[in-house]
């Protein structure tokens, strides 16, 4: 009988995460046109970074995840179209592939994958038209090379939901696809729950009851961490890839004097936008459960904001991912 591997698979702007029965893994969303080969070891004699993984494709041939913006061609598209089947898209997905399987173990059948999208591409109307790029480009055969060796996988089956519902099947259940029997956590399925998921480029707004979405409060803003980055480049006369700076950002590298009044500028426009979203009806909600790479950035504005009911979850970078793969299994054929 075929083993069929479920994933949960959250295609970000910030980073690629993927999560499976193993555990999980994440690639920093930056790619380089390979437009020139790196040296064996830098000026200095010794590896005192991290090489970027070299992912090689009938889609071409680029630099891949963390520090990849110092080789190569800088690549950075924003827009969602990235995640409709691009040579980026392509290239970041099988580095994650790579990833799981150098860590884990290869693949032993076809995946079954559970994928997060930001909410703007599920509503609205160009919805029809994104899911169908998003499930063409996955499904099927994929081949490629990480670093001169050679992977191939099958993905039969895909589902998409919005990222900001893996914070919630991530905070209330196990990976045996059964609710936590915490009688906290089962009432935020009765209750109206919101999630807030804070990634690279979108700001998701998610409210629940009783297993349904209330489309009043759900929605989303392109309003995430790339806005203090932007804020923060603006200050640096524009001088780094957001990329770059992204890098900076994770390694404490930003002048202080420069981060803390950008910090202060983005923190206010993200409370203007739940301010918009959910003004003060979030008082009556009976948790915020806050996921995504902005969540630890903004905890202190954020619980201030909600009185109490923000909600960090534990690895709120992998949170989505893991969810996800707990979707996935709770409704798997």
């Amino acid at each position: 009988m075929t083993t069929v591997n479920y994933f949960g698979e959250d295609l970000g702007m910030g980073a690629n995460k993927l999560y499976g029965a193993q555990g999980g893994v994440q690639v920093l969303s930056q790619v380089s046109a390979n437009g020139t080969q790196h040296l064996a070891e830098n000026i200095l004699g010794a590896r005192s970074k991290r090489r970027p993984t070299e992912i090689k494709s009938e889609y071409g041939s680029f630099y891949v995840g963390e520090n990849a913006h110092d080789y190569g061609v800088p690549m950075e598209n924003q827009d969602f179209d990235r995640l409709t089947g691009t040579s980026e898209i392509h290239s970041l997905f099988y580095a994650a592939l790579s990833k799981y399987q150098l860590e884990y173990g290869a693949f032993k059948g076809p995946l079954s994958l559970m994928v997060g999208l930001p909410l703007q591409m599920l509503i609205g109307s160009n919805a029809k038209e994104y899911k169908s790029a998003v499930k063409k480009w996955m499904m099927g055969s994929h081949k490629w090379t990480a670093d001169g060796e050679s992977y191939q996988v099958e993905v039969t089956e895909i589902a998409l939901k919005p990222q900001a519902m893996g914070a919630l099947f991530d905070y209330t259940y196990f990976h045996n696809g059964e609710m936590a029997r915490d009688a906290a956590k089962i009432r935020l399925w009765t209750d109206e729950t919101a999630a807030l998921s804070i990634g690279f480029n979108t700001i998701e707004f998610l409210l629940t009851r009783e297993n349904d979405d209330i489309a009043r409060f759900t929605g989303g803003v392109t309003m995430g961490v790339r806005r203090l980055l932007e804020e923060v480049n603006r200050r640096y006369d524009n001088l780094f890839t957001l990329g770059e700076l992204d890098m900076r950002l994770r390694t404490k590298r930003i002048d202080k004097d420069i981060l803390k009044p950008a910090m202060e500028i983005w923190s206010q426009q993200v409370t203007g936008a739940i301010e918009n979203r959910w003004g003060q009806y979030f008082k009556r909600f009976a948790a915020v459960l806050v996921v995504g790479g902005g969540a630890e950035l903004l905890r202190p504005y954020l619980e201030d904001k909600f009185k109490g009911k923000a909600i960090v979850l534990d690895e709120p970078v992998m949170a989505i991912s893991h969810g996800l793969y707990k979707m996935a299994l709770k409704f798997k054929k």
